[in-house]
């Protein structure tokens, strides 16, 4: 698990590693969750500096909600929580990589372990997008 943040040297109250990170213009950045242990990639979401800090924190995996505009405790409604493991930060300092462990294996809303579970099927001579993942729970037993 990441360790918490006890690095005292700040910028504007904020530790010094976010001020390497190039929000976009709305003070977001991109997140990939990755599972720590199979490297599946499970969803992507947005971070800001609030939830890059409590997620570094509290090595729990916190993101931006953009539609409800509000800070959004991954599991905190269905229980599937991230464990971050380790956070990474890419070359161009615009998207952000957490390693994590999936708290009871489900990462999606649509009850299955990745959001990543459509494959584009072009055979036939038609493409259309296949659900490839099955769902691990109902989604209506999820979110009561």
């Amino acid at each position: 698990m990441i360790n918490p943040t006890t690095n005292n040297d700040t910028v504007s109250n904020h530790p010094a590693w976010l001020a390497e990170i190039k929000f976009d213009d709305q003070g977001l950045i991109p997140a990939i969750s990755q599972d720590a242990t199979t490297n599946q990639i499970l969803m992507v979401a947005w971070m800001n500096a609030e939830s890059l800090m409590e997620t570094a924190q509290t090595g729990r995996a916190v993101f931006w909600s953009r539609s409800r505009k509000k800070l959004w405790r991954k599991g905190e409604e269905s229980g599937h929580v991230q464990r971050v493991i380790e956070m990474r930060l890419d070359c161009d300092a615009d998207v952000v990589l957490l390693k994590v462990e999936q708290i009871g294996g489900i990462a999606c809303h649509t009850g299955r372990a990745s959001c990543f579970y459509r494959r584009l099927d072009q055979t036939g001579g038609t493409s259309q997008w296949i659900a490839t993942d099955p769902v691990l729970k109902d989604p209506e037993l999820i979110y009561k």
